[in-house]
């Protein structure tokens, strides 16, 4: 039986909403949900619910929206406190250049504390735009020891949902890649059986892992029973590497090697072909779309319309450019009419995208996420919105986009808790928050 997350158990009934239930089947309905015990108990109009909800306390959402909690597929809580940093010298030329000069830097002098501090703030700022569950994957070889259960003990301090990993490369050289591998195992070990918590093996890129590094890999994902966290061609450089080892590319290179279990996650693909996809799926691996990332690191746009077309399940992530995945679905929206230059498209995938971040979070935690049902863990968010025109279950996308789409979080439940109230943190101080990532960002960049 999974572990319930970390609450005070309070009943609760949220009343006088119009609710979006998401799900296989979405519906759109005015009333509320009743919660008990961190699940949903029961779902209907008020004056159905009113009869069954003794000793509960009673929310008044006021006609604002009801809908299940938002799931990022693909985060790196570590790049917070890489904001406004400018680092001397020319600028990077491309993506290699990105990663040496910025991002390997960062994670060779990151210390705990700047781990907490990082992961405290970006989960904060996705609880107040509704994120509930993050899956995020994790770099700090200045600090490896016990990084990731940090991470885990800020996402129980906010109420969020969290799967991690610790990146696995040996850009640092084999011993420090062996040590990753490590702290993957011992994290796993600690949070089989949760549902607030979740472990993956993370592993970098195909470029950075060695064959001798893939294979004990491979090996402790067959013994822990595992899936895998991995970017997969993000840049065509991670393809010409593999390329000169013999493979057509990344994705044959690593499934070759056996580090693509069922249920991995393959992120960006940006790189990858129909051959690519049709093995991914035949695998049993999904792919995380990160569009904005993509753009920023000027790599290129994958082609998601013909990646959901070949039958490869995709999801969608920040990678760290934010916190509020609902940004990254305006993106992936926008870049994909703009890519096919067809003002027709887009609608289904976008509802895809919603789905297979639900799938793909479901899986990780064992337990339904991402819709409004009874039975399901109370993972509850009211947006501070009143839907302006005719709200239903076919048209609920549009008004993400063009409606609610950046507009905060009003309530925030999860796991039956009451994290965010009146749009304001109820068990954090985000100036608190804010004031310790700033004294840890001067103290990181003065060792930069």
């Amino acid at each position: 039986m999974a572990v319930a997350m970390d609450q005070e158990q309070q009943a609760l009934w949220l009343r006088n909403a119009r609710v979006w239930t998401g799900g296989e089947h979405p519906r759109v309905f005015d009333g509320g949900v009743l919660v008990r015990d961190g699940r949903q108990e029961a779902l209907g109009d008020d004056e159905q619910l009113a009869g069954q909800a003794a000793g509960a306390r009673v929310i008044d959402a006021g006609g604002r929206l009801l809908v299940p909690g938002f799931i990022n597929a693909h985060m790196h809580l570590y790049s917070a406190l890489a904001r406004g940093l400018a680092l001397p010298g020319e600028p990077a030329s491309n993506f290699t250049e990105i990663l040496e000069s910025l991002w390997w830097r960062l994670d060779a002098v990151l210390d705990l504390d700047d781990i907490r501090a990082g992961a405290e703030l970006m989960l904060l700022e996705g609880l107040r735009a509704g994120v509930t569950t993050v899956v995020d994957h994790h770099a700090s070889y200045g600090a490896i020891a016990g990084s990731l259960g940090v991470l885990a003990d800020s996402a129980r301090r906010l109420g969020v949902r969290l799967a991690t990993c610790f990146e696995v490369s040996d850009r640092h050289g084999p011993a420090s890649a062996r040590q990753a591998l490590e702290e993957n195992l011992r994290f796993a070990g600690t949070v089989r059986g949760r549902d607030d918590l979740a472990a993956l093996l993370g592993l970098h890129a195909s470029f950075t892992l060695s064959d001798v590094t893939l294979g004990l890999c491979r090996q402790a994902l067959g013994e822990q029973g595992l899936a895998s966290h991995v970017h997969l061609a993000e840049d065509e450089a991670d393809n010409e590497d593999a390329r000169r080892r013999g493979f057509s590319g990344a994705a044959e290179r690593l499934l070759a090697a056996g580090v693509l279990p069922p249920g991995s996650l393959a992120v960006h693909g940006v790189h990858t072909g129909p051959g690519d996809w049709q093995r991914l799926a035949a695998a049993g691996v999904d792919l995380v779309h990160n569009p904005q990332s993509n753009m920023n690191n000027a790599v290129g746009a994958a082609p998601l319309r013909r990646m959901l077309a070949a039958g490869l399940r995709v999801g969608l992530g920040t990678d760290g450019m934010e916190a509020d995945v609902r940004e990254e679905l305006r993106a992936a929206y926008l870049l994909g009419r703009h890519q096919e230059a067809d003002p027709r498209l887009m609608w289904p995938e976008l509802g895809m995208l919603l789905d297979n971040n639900r799938r793909i979070a479901s899986r990780l935690f064992g337990v339904p996420l991402g819709e409004i049902a009874p039975g399901a863990p109370a993972d509850l968010v009211v947006l501070d919105y009143f839907p302006p025109t005719p709200l239903e279950a076919g048209n609920f996308t549009g008004h993400l986009l063009f409606g609610c789409g950046r507009l905060p979080a009003w309530l925030v439940v999860t796991g039956g808790r009451v994290r965010l109230e009146a749009g304001q943190p109820v068990d954090v101080d985000p100036a608190a928050v804010a004031a310790r990532a700033r004294e840890q960002a001067r103290r990181l960049w003065s060792r930069l």
